[in-house]
């Protein structure tokens, strides 16, 4: 089975991708999204998701 290696550049493309279709073009401390190295913009886009949770729906709660 052929092993498929996706480049560091296609993996933060895809997370500036993602953050800038929801409108985050910089993080909260004022760095652009394309200024990030890829870890920061793995860590943003988890930011990203964890503050689309819609808290007001029962199932989404916590306690």
């Amino acid at each position: 089975m052929a092993k498929f290696q996706v480049s560091e550049n296609a993996k933060r493309k895809f997370y500036i991708d993602q953050l800038l279709e929801k409108g985050w073009t910089h993080t909260k401390d004022g760095v652009p999204v394309h200024d990030l190295p890829y870890e920061e913009l793995r860590a943003e886009a988890v930011l990203m998701s964890f503050r689309e949770i819609d808290t007001e729906c029962e199932a989404n709660q916590f306690f």
